[in-house]
């Protein structure tokens, strides 16, 4: 049998630092490459198409329709999503040339080593961090509401797992990650809210940032990752409280 042709999917917006690290390295394993753009102001799309990227403008409106978009435009069913902070390591890029020539799943599931301000973070329940993202597009979808998208296979279908890691440069500073924490915080906020999940306690407040922290800090061994896994700790509690508390007034509202 010989190996199913593979489209690479990434959708973008303003990723002109990461995006040529992410592209260079899926050569050789990707049939096609298509970047799902949202209208970048950056240099994006001119480092993408001199790649050999084929780029598509589409608006945002939301991280499970860009996906299932960006999915819908490859040319081939045979589909692997990666975000532009993203890399493949060789390791990663051999198990998935496998797949390819023995397909046998209608999906795949792949580590992240996440890359913490310069330090690589193995503990704190942030890696191995798999996610389901080489699949075959007729056989699942993207599902979620405003955050956490995950690609969910039909009912019956198997999933297989990749060996290697893909490595995810995710903040370059704390205050990147604050910012980010931010904006996905009003998110999810806006989620729960969505959901019906409106009422908030003390207990969402103040003991669920605390278990948050020592869950990740102790539980999970975030402290064997020093700095990184303080700061990791520290700011995803935070996250939490800051989320609840976005939730409670907005009910108040």
């Amino acid at each position: 049998m010989p190996a199913v042709p593979l489209s690479v999917v990434i959708i973008t917006y303003n990723e002109e630092r990461n995006i040529a690290r992410c592209l260079e390295a899926v050569r050789g394993v990707a049939d096609e490459v298509v970047v799902v753009d949202s209208f970048s102001t950056d240099n994006t799309v001119t480092i993408s198409q001199q790649l050999g990227a084929r780029v598509v403008q589409h608006a945002f409106e939301g991280y499970v329709q860009q996906k299932n978009y960006a999915t819908s435009q490859a040319q081939h069913d045979y589909v692997l999503q990666l975000d532009a902070d993203e890399v493949l390591t060789e390791e990663l890029r051999q198990s998935i040339q496998v797949a390819k020539n023995n397909w046998q799943h209608a999906g795949y599931t792949l580590a992240r080593l996440t890359n913490y301000c310069g330090s690589w973070v193995r503990h704190g329940g942030w890696y191995p961090d798999r996610k389901l993202r080489l699949y075959d597009r007729r056989l699942g979808q993207w599902e979620g509401l405003l955050l956490h998208e995950r690609y969910e296979v039909a009912i019956g279908q198997s999933v297989g797992t990749l060996a290697g890691d893909a490595l995810h440069y995710s903040y370059d500073s704390v205050e990147q990650h604050v910012q980010q924490l931010n904006r996905f915080t009003s998110i999810a906020a806006e989620e729960l809210w969505l959901r019906g999940k409106q009422r908030v306690s003390v207990f969402h407040l103040l003991l669920k940032p605390c278990w948050k922290f020592v869950h990740g800090y102790f539980f999970r061994l975030g402290f064997l990752d020093g700095f990184a896994g303080l700061s990791i700790a520290t700011i995803s509690a935070w996250g939490v409280f800051l989320k609840f508390a976005k939730l409670k007034t907005k009910a108040a509202a």
